[in-house]
């Protein structure tokens, strides 16, 4: 005797329902609920950058009586901290505050990059920014600073980004 299965007509109409239904359900759920990303009258500011502050402390020569006291191997001229600065970022729209940040850097020995990411929705039209950071703590007050005006448009995505080979905070 064999046990083989063999389908009939009703199994080949419940599966071709089944799929049927499963088809229209992803057709629909593809469609609906619509997705709207901005309102029709805002645009979007994003504030995006992954930078490594200066280091938190200069380097230093050790004497002679330093250098004596340790092994051989660990002699280095130079001892430089690995620690480094967390970056400030500071974002005024029209002559208020809008973020106010500190961003620790990465890493056990906090000596990896700073990352910040920060999105602002703000109407169409002409806006006055202000981005200042610091990335040393060494020095006083911010090491880069950056006004500008800027006119959005609907749906428009203004990304502010830090590049030091750019000269610094960049609008794109």
């Amino acid at each position: 005797m064999s046990d083989t299965h063999t389908t009939g007509p009703a199994g080949w109409l419940g599966q071709f329902l089944l799929y049927g239904l499963f088809a229209v359900i992803v057709g629909v759920f593809s469609r609906w609920p619509a997705y709207q990303h901005l309102a029709p009258d805002q645009a979007l500011l994003k504030l995006s950058f992954n930078h490594q502050g200066k280091p938190v402390s200069e380097c230093k020569r050790p004497s002679a009586e330093e250098l004596a006291k340790l092994p051989p191997n660990m002699r280095a001229p130079v001892v430089c901290p690995r620690e480094r600065s967390p970056i400030t970022v500071e974002l005024d729209v029209d002559g208020k505050a809008a973020l106010r940040h500190v961003a620790l850097p990465s890493g056990l020995s906090r000596d990896g990059s700073s990352a910040v990411y920060h999105r602002i929705e703000l109407p169409v039209g002409t806006h006055q920014l202000a981005v200042r950071l610091k990335d040393d703590v060494r020095s006083a007050g911010f090491d880069y600073r950056r006004e500008a005006t800027v006119t959005l448009k609907p749906a428009q995505i203004l990304v502010i980004d830090f590049d030091p080979e750019k000269g610094g905070i960049t609008l794109q």
